[in-house]
């Protein structure tokens, strides 16, 4: 065991010290930060870094440093990948201590404007038997190179690194599973209490228009029986969109996704909302072209409606897809900043070329409502 050849009591309990901070439950980029830090203070190194290897094991594909300014960073240029002694324990487990690390075979020199450095230690850290990664130091402070004891620290600090790494992937893995198991139970919660009930409210509405004898009560029960309908479909989108994973097939996963991936560039979240068996008679062809059209209509609403809030509803009933976007933004006769139509030209034409119909109106209230229809049989 490393611990064995540490003779300084100070540096073995702060060794054990680091250990036990380690198998705290902690982010892992801060766990590996603490990891370069603690071995630096313990051994005296200038410089401290860890080398990440890829999951096959071939290059290395992230590289933290310590000791090194911004302007010193700067200057080297791109992270290394693996080249010469950084890349030593790709093929090798064994430690690596030199006093003179331009003196070693595998040694390719420094790139234009890397400080020099001679006093070389490299530990690997394994992580299930497998290594994860190489912990560097160079230039021993106040030493020609590092003895026997800065190794053994050294190597105590790996072992306890490579546990660390194991424990806070297994907290990942559990905090991603709770969070899954509520999205489930917030979905299910959603369905047999929140639907449920809309969907009986509007029943009892529904009863009550047709024996309403006044008409104005009746439409207006009609129209709650309307909103509560359209609350039931988008309660059900959000309990479809807590489900949608990154592989779900079908048109309302692309829609959900894409309307994510927008998000950034929008600068607010839009509603989603879904009518009708959406995924089973929306043929691909018609999907592809849904997809695009909605792609473009809400990249126009972030680039030249100036709105705050959008929604977006698909829907498909009556041998018929309809794709509908709404937003508040400055309509569709306001100044659109150098960008004629809007695209429009490219969204009517595909919906003509599935013999379907595009068209752009204002919103009452202010902003733009676009309507795409098409025949779902093509």
């Amino acid at each position: 065991m490393p611990f064995r050849s540490i003779d300084d009591p100070v540096k073995l309990v702060r060794v054990v010290e680091a250990t036990m901070l380690l198998q705290a439950d902690i982010e892992l980029p801060v766990l590996l930060s603490h990891v370069i830090d603690e071995a630096r203070a313990l051994t005296g190194a200038r410089y401290g870094a860890l080398g990440i290897f890829d999951s096959g094991g071939t290059v290395i594909e992230e590289f933290l440093t310590v000791g090194l300014s911004e302007a010193e960073e700067a200057r080297i240029g791109p992270e290394p990948t693996g080249r010469g002694l950084l890349g030593q324990h790709l093929t090798d487990r064994r430690p690596l201590r030199l006093a003179d690390l331009a003196a070693h075979p595998s040694s390719v020199g420094f790139p234009a404007g890397h400080p020099q450095m001679r006093s070389f230690l490299g530990i690997p850290i394994e992580v299930r038997n497998e290594v994860y990664g190489t912990l560097f130091l160079t230039d021993k402070i106040g030493s020609s190179e590092f003895t026997d004891e800065d190794q053994a620290l050294v190597e105590a600090l790996a072992v306890a690194a490579g546990m660390a790494i194991e424990n806070a992937r297994l907290h990942r893995r559990v905090r991603d599973a709770a969070i899954v198991d509520d999205r489930d139970r917030t979905a299910r919660d959603l369905h047999d209490t929140v639907v449920q009930h809309l969907y009986a409210v509007g029943i009892s509405l529904e009863t009550l228009a047709r024996e309403a004898e006044a008409a104005a009560i009746a439409d207006r029960l009609a129209a709650l029986v309307t909103d509560i309908g359209d609350a039931i479909r988008q309660v059900r989108s959000s309990i479809y969109e807590l489900g949608v994973g990154a592989e779900d097939p079908g048109v309302r996963a692309g829609v959900i996704t894409l309307v994510r991936s927008l998000a950034p560039m929008l600068g607010f979240h839009v509603r989603v909302s879904f009518d009708g068996p959406v995924d089973t008679v929306i043929s691909q062809s018609v999907a592809e072209q849904l997809l695009a059209t909605l792609r473009e209509a809400l990249t126009n609403v972030g680039r030249h409606a100036r709105a705050t809030d959008a929604s977006v509803t698909v829907t498909a009933h009556g041998g018929r897809c309809h794709l509908r976007v709404v937003d508040d933004g400055i309509g569709p006769d306001g100044e659109r900043d150098g960008a004629p139509g809007r695209g429009l030209v490219n969204l009517r034409r595909r919906a003509e070329q599935l013999h379907g119909t595009m068209e752009l109106a204002g919103r009452e209230g202010g902003g733009t409502v676009l309507d795409w229809t098409v025949p779902l049989s093509q």
